[in-house]
């Protein structure tokens, strides 16, 4: 099982010209090695891209991903995540997408592909991550 990123399924929704190839060939990676899955944050961030649910929900079936819930021991260690990264003099008030990610990725026992690795390695170092080399 793979924790995929919104950045990765951006890059596929925009066509992005830098990065939609190393997506495509990372997703069908991942997708050798198990299922490919999505949470609350993940759907929540691609739904800013459709006008009705039902394209959302049709692009994730189409993609192959799972939705999974987060448990509340995923909150909870988001939570803290954040607490660190304030502690740690971060600015913003509100919990980060990528602590919610980064935090269920570590309940479910399982890696995150993403090409935006720095907050997970600095807040998650026990998560093993699938980035571009260069990232």
């Amino acid at each position: 099982m793979t924790l995929v990123d919104t950045n990765v399924l951006l890059d596929l929704l925009t066509m992005d010209p830098v990065w939609v190839e190393w997506s495509v060939s990372a997703l069908g990676q991942a997708e050798a090695d198990g299922p490919l899955v999505i949470n609350d944050v993940v759907y929540a961030e691609l739904s800013s891209r459709f006008e009705r649910m039902e394209s959302v929900d049709a692009f994730i079936s189409e993609s192959r991903l799972e939705l999974l819930p987060m448990p509340r021991a995923t909150l909870f260690l988001a939570g803290k995540a954040f607490a660190r990264y304030r502690t740690l003099g971060g600015t913003r008030s509100g919990v980060l997408p990528d602590f919610f990610i980064g935090a269920h990725a570590v309940v479910l026992g399982t890696p995150i592909l993403t090409r935006d690795p720095r907050r997970y390695r600095t807040y998650f170092p026990t998560v093993s991550l699938i980035s571009p080399p260069t990232a």
